[in-house]
């Protein structure tokens, strides 16, 4: 189980764009990763616009931003344009960065529990190590949320 004081563990991926990114991109940066369901539903695009709507202030106190999601790089990058994010978006189709980070679990809705993203956000620090991870994000305010406690 990952917790504060971690290391994170190794990840790449491609980006919105079909990229390449790696864990060795963000060295010597702090680092937010968020990881979301999907792509434009209601929850994600909040959780997204929040972040974006506090951009520049996270970026003062010297954050990357990353989201993660299992959606495709097509569909990333439509959600990227579509809602102006400044920041990057994994395109984890395979869900390896997500069950690295211990995303993926057991979920509940109107009832019925299956399997599926578990909405996280992982608080980096410059030498890669977990300083907070957030399981109770607030999709409307999930910006005030991390700066709030930093």
């Amino acid at each position: 189980m990952l917790k504060a004081g971690d290391k994170i563990p190794h990840f790449d991926g491609v980006d919105q764009d079909g990229k390449k990114i790696n864990v060795t991109d963000y060295r010597g940066k702090k680092l937010i990763i968020f990881f979301y369901p999907r792509a434009s539903t209601p929850g994600c695009t909040a959780e997204a616009c929040s972040l974006r709507d506090y951009y520049q202030s996270l970026q003062d106190q010297n954050y990357e931003l990353l989201g993660v999601s299992a959606d495709s790089p097509e569909r990333q990058k439509k959600f990227r344009e579509n809602y102006r994010l400044p920041f990057l978006l994994l395109a984890d189709e395979g869900k390896e960065v997500i069950r690295a980070f211990e995303a993926w679990g057991s979920k509940k809705f109107l009832g019925k529990s299956y399997e599926g993203i578990l909405r996280k956000t992982f608080i980096i620090d410059e030498k890669g190590y977990i300083s907070r991870i957030i399981d109770n994000v607030k999709t409307k305010d999930h910006a005030l949320q991390i700066m709030k406690q930093q």
